[in-house]
């Protein structure tokens, strides 16, 4: 059916979005009210994470569900405002001890952080092996 074509096709990741995702992207801990739009967003970017707002980087916020996203950039001549709102009982993962602190990611971790992994947790511990058999 048409349905299952564009559902199945319509996977936009963030480098779609945002030519050259490779730039740093600071997520920010703070709960924000997610009616707030690009401008306001980009005064929270330049006074309480005194970041400017005009250099390359990508800028990431979120409610206190962790149900949404904002991500709020500058492009050539224009602010930029991306958002995702999650459906269901489905969370963004972010850190328990986050508090008001940012985190500096990659847009490759931006991507997963967008699609439920959770960036934070300690992965399989490293084995110190003298011998195979």
């Amino acid at each position: 059916s048409a349905f299952n074509h564009y559902s199945q096709s319509s996977s936009i990741r963030i480098s779609q979005v945002y030519p050259g995702a490779q730039v740093g992207v600071c997520v920010w801990g703070t709960p924000v009210d997610m009616r707030q739009q690009a401008a306001t967003l980009a005064l929270v970017v330049e006074q309480a994470l005194k970041r400017n707002i005009f250099e390359p980087a990508l800028y990431v916020f979120s409610k206190e569900k962790r149900d949404r996203i904002k991500i709020v950039y500058w492009q050539r001549n224009g602010l930029c405002l991306w958002s995702k709102r999650l459906e269901g009982r489905d969370r963004f993962i972010f850190p328990r001890e986050f508090g008001s602190e940012t985190v500096t990611i990659r847009g490759a971790q931006l991507e997963e952080l967008l699609d439920g992994f959770d960036l934070w947790r300690q992965g399989h511990r490293e084995l110190h092996l003298r011998r195979v058999g």
